[in-house]
């Protein structure tokens, strides 16, 4: 794994501070590290609630990718390493070394082509490993054309109780974790997904239709094959719920119809959808299937509601019997208890 992304469920979930506890382990383990964002990170207040939200905290010999306006409040020395020529509304993308440990604003590229760039010259820069923090509402950071493997950050600031915030999580993971597609299909998609747009295929795998369409825009073109024999659909765009009504009815008239998408991050549906369009008999898949390595807690919500930590993290390791749940906070604390004890 070279890009790892962390990606937030909703704002005040912990993801600045799970970002954090992973600088300081790559620190402690002398991992040469890159670190980016696709938005703003690490600033005083939080920019939607207007609540203190934990800095970032750098470490020596990170490299970080970062608007040349943030650099202005680093408040850290840093050396200038690189120019992407990449603009954003704060400035430049550049790329800096940073020289002491300390709090750091990061605000990077916000397109998913000026991300793989920046990730790119991070890389040619020195770091083995590519960290993407990621921003409010936007999860596309964390597909796999981006990024290796995906951490997510969920907790009491969703709202409701704990059972509330696992279901929520536990459908996030459902729409993101779709299984990735067989050789077979895969290869037959290829084109779509290689040239962009949409494509249909018959029971004998022939090729009924096929164009450079925007997916947002398919529905009434897919609509027309409904009467046909279509045994596989691959969309290469984003699938919204115009498309998906289309998709059910032509699951209704097609049991056992396959529908492949980019990744679970181009699907803006919600988990009772995806549940409904396969107890029609259709399957979802992806093309590419993210790698969601672990989930972090946060028990606390500036909002109020807020749960003990460790009936938080039993429940949620319970739940989530599949992916490694953390409470870093908690970690971090047992660990200076074990470093303090006689």
């Amino acid at each position: 794994m070279t890009t790892l992304a962390v990606m937030g469920m909703t704002k005040n979930t912990g993801k600045t501070v799970a970002l954090n506890h992973l600088l300081a382990q790559a620190a402690a383990s002398g991992v040469a590290l890159g670190v980016t964002s696709i938005g703003r990170d690490g600033e005083d207040r939080d920019a939607v609630f207007f609540v203190p939200k934990p800095a970032i905290v750098v470490w020596p010999g990170n490299l970080v990718a970062t608007a040349r306006f943030t650099l202005e409040r680093a408040k850290v020395r840093y050396k200038p390493i690189d120019a992407t020529g990449i603009d954003s509304p704060m400035g430049e993308i550049l790329v800096v070394k940073v020289l002491e440990h300390g709090e750091m604003e990061i605000a990077g590229a916000s397109r998913s082509s000026d991300q793989l760039t920046v990730i790119a010259r991070l890389k040619q820069c020195g770091a083995a490993l590519v960290i993407l923090d990621g921003a409010l509402g936007r999860s596309h950071h964390a597909s796999p054309a981006i990024a290796n493997g995906v951490i997510l950050a969920t907790g009491a600031a969703i709202g409701g109780g704990i059972g509330d915030v696992i279901r929520k999580t536990r459908d996030r993971l459902a729409i993101l974790g779709i299984a990735q597609v067989d050789a077979a299909t895969r290869r037959r998609c290829e084109p779509v997904f290689a040239q962009g747009g949409v494509g249909l295929w018959n029971s004998q795998d022939e090729t009924v239709f096929q164009a450079d369409i925007a997916t947002l825009n398919a529905a009434e073109t897919l609509l027309q094959y409904a009467e046909s024999d279509v045994a596989t659909v691959a969309l290469s765009g984003a699938v919204g719920r115009a498309l998906w009504r289309t998709l059910s009815t032509l699951a209704t008239r097609r049991p056992g119809l396959t529908v492949v998408v980019n990744d679970g991050t181009k699907l803006f549906v919600e988990a009772t959808d995806l549940a409904l369009l396969q107890k029609l008999g259709a399957q979802v898949v992806a093309y590419r299937g993210i790698h969601l390595i672990g989930i972090t807690l946060n028990p606390f919500s500036p909002l109020g509601g807020s749960f003990d930590a460790q009936a938080f993290l039993a429940a949620a390791r319970e739940a989530f019997p599949g992916y490694g749940v953390s409470d870093v906070m908690l970690e971090e604390e047992g660990n200076l208890s074990l470093r303090s004890s006689p």
